[in-house]
């Protein structure tokens, strides 16, 4: 009988709290040349989620890749859970996938038969959003990463952007809060069978049923929630905007049992460094120690975070929880003031 292979064992960080952090990572791209071309719609320049390039006056190519470290035991979900993260980035832009190549480190000396259910899980997930896998590249690692390039389209006028939110839009969450929080619970061995299975559907749940839902709207501005946590891609969409988002933590979708998890000090590294970013901008927080933590959480396979009108916001919550989506209006934005992000 082969011995269980527990992935989340393999790697000290799990998912996108893997990533590296948002300022540094800033730090280092602004270091590097600047394209110009009037066919690159998005570009690095507004730390978007992912590049936008026009074909031609009805169509344009939305492009990204994501991949991490194994942030499930089962290599058939964390298959899943990595393909879902990269193909939301196309989501997130109001975009539709179409293909998609794997992107695979592996150990040499690991059951391959592991590789292959991480792969299925690959493939099943890119089927469900209705794109093709077309191929892929692998090299030899310590740590098992997987994840995919992606590319989509989308119509070049009518993309989503994570900057423009408007002064008095609402700021809608389309998933539930703390996946980074349960998955270091996990590592820790300290987590309920609740906590971690509302997790992995969670981050296997695609985002192109929030995406479905939103198009319906006037959508100001939208980005995925992940590793720099609804604090950090906040930041970004505030910043972007030149406006203050208000976030009421009262409102926010949360898993089960994070709040036990994070009194217990449960906190991934990758939060911290999210904090440290949105305080660079400048944030405030009234919120109690637990919430202000899930804030900044790093979340893997997070939900769409989208700044709507007012008037709008009511019937796109209840059409996305008709759909069976915990979404929530969870704060509001409001003219730009000293803070970039007021946390309450």
């Amino acid at each position: 009988m082969k011995e269980k292979v527990y992935l989340t064992k393999l790697a000290p960080n799990c998912g996108c709290a893997a990533k590296v952090g948002p300022g540094t990572l800033s730090g280092i791209l602004c270091q590097l040349p600047k394209f110009q071309n009037p066919d690159l719609l998005v570009g690095t320049e507004t730390s978007d989620d992912a590049a936008v390039y026009r074909i031609s006056d009805e169509l344009a190519i939305i492009q990204t890749l994501d991949f991490f470290t194994p942030v499930a035991d089962d290599p058939y979900d964390f298959g899943q859970i990595a393909a879902a993260n990269a193909l939301s980035d196309v989501y997130a832009m109001g975009g539709e996938p179409k293909t998609a190549l794997n992107i695979v480190a592996f150990p040499k000396d690991m059951d391959t038969e592991i590789l292959g259910e991480i792969l299925k899980g690959g493939a099943d997930k890119v089927m469900e959003a209705g794109a093709v896998l077309a191929g892929g590249h692998t090299i030899q690692d310590d740590t098992p990463k997987y994840g995919l390039s992606v590319t989509g389209f989308v119509h070049p006028d009518k993309f989503w952007k994570n900057y423009g939110a408007q002064t008095g839009d609402r700021l809608i969450l389309t998933k539930a809060l703390g996946t980074g929080i349960i998955n270091t619970a996990i590592k820790a061995d300290m987590v309920s069978e609740r906590a971690r299975e509302a997790a992995l559907a969670s981050m296997k749940t695609l985002n192109k049923g929030a995406r479905d839902v939103l198009k319906k709207y006037q959508i100001h501005a939208c980005t995925d929630v992940t590793g720099f946590g609804l604090g950090g891609h906040g930041t970004e969409m505030a910043e972007g905007s030149n406006k203050t988002l208000v976030i009421h933590t009262e409102q926010l979708p949360v898993l089960p049992n994070v709040e036990e998890n994070a009194s217990m000090g449960l906190i991934p590294g990758g939060a911290y460094r999210n904090r440290n970013f949105a305080g660079k901008s400048g944030y405030t927080s009234t919120a109690v120690l637990w919430k202000e933590d899930l804030v900044f959480d790093p979340q893997t396979s997070g939900g769409l975070l989208a700044a709507v009108p007012e008037e709008e916001a009511d019937s796109i919550v209840k059409e996305l929880n008709k759909a069976g989506l915990p979404a929530s209006v969870i704060g509001e934005v409001i003219d730009r003031t000293e803070h970039t992000l007021i946390i309450q």
